[in-house]
């Protein structure tokens, strides 16, 4: 049992990820960020597809396609295995903590 509000980081000089349960099929994560971003170049192209719910804050996705989506508290998205997407936090002063499930559907 645990609350996933529960030990958030005092320190934010980097982005926090705390693995709540690791299978061979699904993995879930707690990310916990302040102001932080993906590099400006490259993308995430990850092997797995990625259900992610922003639990407090905001930030915004960006996909290699154009589009721009902005998550904020209660917000979902499935992202597809290979959706190569970036992460931008508009707001550099507030806390993020998202839930990330990853998971295989081949």
């Amino acid at each position: 049992m645990g609350n996933l509000f529960e030990n958030l980081p005092d320190d934010f000089s980097e982005e926090h990820v705390l693995d709540l349960f690791n299978s061979t099929a699904l993995r879930i994560e707690r990310i916990v960020s302040k102001g932080h971003s993906s590099p400006t170049t490259g993308w995430y192209d990850q092997i797995e597809d990625e259900w992610v719910l922003v639990l407090q804050g905001e930030a915004c996705l960006v996909f290699a396609d154009g589009r721009q989506l902005t998550l904020s508290a209660g917000d979902f998205m499935h992202i597809p295995a290979h959706t190569r997407h970036q992460v931008r936090h508009p707001q550099a002063d507030k806390i993020t903590v998202w839930l990330a499930i990853f998971f295989n559907t081949a």
